[in-house]
């Protein structure tokens, strides 16, 4: 379903699922900065909203959208980390750039994810204008950084 017919920041979790002592590593991309920090600003607040720790919640910085995988990989080895939120954007361009690079993204979260076993949460905006990843970064869309620490506490209460 697409972004437009269902807006996901919106959504409940139950009083039941209780992150106090999870410990959630978010890393951000560096690239389309407006962006990103909209979302990790969401994300944050979402995880403190549903009862995280600030000294549980852990920023690494990527340069970009690409380099999400590996920044994931280094904070999931971690056995200090329960779930790891990745945070980025991606623009479609002139070239054919954006295809390689959003595949690359997708498919390394999920191998990061099923190689340490925990949640590994694909907040990735992958969008064919700015105006677009605005729209989903806190605008008319919602924002996929409170869909994605939602998304991570979730996982955990699975």
């Amino acid at each position: 379903m697409s972004t437009s017919e269902k807006n996901l920041s919106a959504q409940a979790i139950s009083n039941k699922m209780n992150v106090r002592e999870k410990k959630f590593g978010l890393v951000v991309s560096e690239w389309n900065e407006e962006v990103t920090e909209a979302l990790f600003e969401a994300a944050y607040q979402t995880l403190i909203d549903h009862g995280a720790i600030r000294e549980n919640i852990f920023r690494k910085n990527v340069p970009g959208s690409f380099e999400l995988s590996l920044g994931a990989q280094w904070l999931a080895q971690s056995e200090n980390i329960d779930a790891v939120i990745c945070l980025g954007c991606v623009i479609q361009g002139e070239t054919r750039h954006f295809e390689f690079i959003c595949q690359s993204v997708a498919q390394g979260i999920k191998d990061v994810a099923l190689k340490y076993n925990k949640p590994v949460i694909f907040g990735v905006l992958t969008t064919d204008t700015k105006q677009q990843a605005l729209d989903r970064a806190g605008g008319k869309h919602g924002n996929k950084g409170d869909e994605a620490a939602v998304t991570a506490i979730k996982m955990l209460n699975f």
